[in-house]
Formats: structure tokens, C-alpha cells, sequence
């Protein structure tokens, strides 16, 4: 994961804070989202295990993230 962190802020020419959003925008997709040639070609929640189920999985993640967060705050 981190030459994709490096890739990302060559991208934005640098990350302004340590605890940049974009960071932690980047873990969910790099386990949930890629796919890794050494895990032939699962990602790493399905090594795991872990099936997320619709078209687009980031969104999907977010989506039910939202949720499990309105629950937890009643």
C-alpha cells in the first residue's frame, strides 16, 4: 500500500497533513476494491473471507458504512 500512497501524492504534489481523508479514503479500497495478482486476482477482504456484493464495491462499502453509523448513534 504504500508505493499507492507515494503514487497518489505524486499526484497531488504532496499530502498538506499526516492525517489526510485521502489516506484513510485509500485503505478501504486497497482491501476491499483491488484486486492482487498475488491472491490471484482477489482482493483481500475475499482472501479473508469477506464478500462485498454489488456493481460498484467502493460505493457499496461506503453505502453500508452510512448505515451501520446511523444505527450505532441511536
Amino acid at each position: 500500500m504504500n508505493g499507492e500512497i507515494r503514487d497518489r501524492e505524486r499526484v497531488m504534489r504532496t499530502l498538506e497533513r499526516s492525517d489526510s481523508p485521502i489516506i484513510g479514503g485509500m485503505r478501504p479500497y486497497h482491501n476491499f476494491v483491488k484486486r492482487h495478482m498475488g491472491l490471484k486476482g482477489k482482493t483481500h477482504a475475499e482472501a479473508a473471507g469477506i464478500l462485498v456484493r454489488g456493481d460498484d464495491e467502493l460505493l457499496t462499502i461506503i453505502q453500508n458504512a452510512k448505515i451501520v453509523r446511523r444505527k450505532n448513534s441511536r
